[in-house]
């Protein structure tokens, strides 16, 4: 472990310090929300509450994401209600996410400027969206969040077959670290728009996979600009989240807790796994848990 952050250049050195000491303050925060509200907390629904925390954030380290499965977790366990879902996605994986983000700092090795420029249009579009997606409405949100699992389903489709954008390769000789000129500028704006749809429940992953894909970038480079984004994102909407009292503390901190096991396990223990065809069941989730959705939209 010493001898990794020993790896990281002076960038990677300033975006490991500059995650601990933001997610410091978001937990402090997070803490305290949750003691002034202490009288929410009860043994409820804590089992599964914590079984999805685990479970989304080791396959979020794998790179199948952590919002979909999350979201079919709370549908299937009725442990959060659905107004309260984007919120709750947003601050329960914003600690474990930042851990993610510190263990894949080296990987990919982009360019400095694209990763920090990416990062720095995420956050904005966080902001912003969070303001948006605390005054909707549940019947608004639950029509968000189903159109948001079809899409991500689709783009995690066309990942796990390698179609257009996800045709190149990790090791593609030929693909660039760094974006320049007009297709900098393309990616700055696209991952603003990404991490405005992350409010509503859009997971980051595969949209900015496919992104960087489409830009010429090497495939193995959108790991640390997706984590990166993901990482600093969340703390910026999650702060609004919590300020509006617009997500499930208990659901959010359990997450929190056991999402850290899970990207440890997920990265350090985990040597093989049938990810092509684990991505489909997961896949076929999705568009279930996206009907539901639907569904209660139209009851409601």
């Amino acid at each position: 472990m010493v001898d990794y952050f020993r790896s990281f250049n002076t960038t990677q050195t300033f975006l490991a310090w500059a995650i601990f000491i933001w997610l410091l303050a978001f937990g402090i925060y997070l803490v305290v929300d949750c003691i002034k509200h202490k009288d929410e907390f009860n043994t409820s629904k804590l089992v599964p509450l914590a079984i999805i925390g685990a479970v989304a954030n080791f396959f979020d380290t794998l790179g199948i994401g952590s919002f979909a499965t999350t979201q079919a977790g709370f549908k299937f366990t009725k442990s959060c209600e659905d107004e309260l879902v984007p919120g709750t996605l947003n601050v329960g994986h914003c600690i474990p996410i930042g851990v993610e983000f510190i263990c894949f700092l080296t990987f990919g090795n982009v360019g400095n400027v694209t990763l920090v420029t990416m990062i720095a249009a995420s956050i904005i579009g966080a902001v912003l969206g969070a303001a948006i997606v605390t005054k909707l409405p549940v019947k608004q949100i639950r029509y968000a969040l189903s159109g948001a699992l079809i899409i991500l389903a689709i783009v995690l489709f066309l990942k796990n077959i390698g179609w257009g954008p996800f045709s190149g390769t990790i090791g593609d000789p030929d693909a660039v670290q760094e974006l320049i000129g007009y297709k900098l500028v393309i990616g700055i704006i696209g991952n603003f728009v990404l991490g405005a749809l992350m409010t509503i429940g859009v997971g980051l992953y595969a949209p900015c996979m496919a992104l960087v894909g489409i830009l010429g970038l090497n495939i193995s480079a959108a790991f640390p600009i997706m984590m990166g984004s993901c990482a600093f994102l969340m703390p910026a909407a999650g702060i609004k989240f919590i300020k509006e009292g617009k997500y499930d503390r208990k659901a959010a901190l359990m997450m929190a807790s056991f999402g850290i096991i899970g990207v440890l396990i997920a990265n350090f223990l985990v040597k093989s796994l049938d990810l092509y065809h684990l991505t489909f069941v997961v896949i076929v989730i999705m568009f279930y848990t996206a009907y539901v959705f639907f569904r209660d939209g139209r009851r409601s």
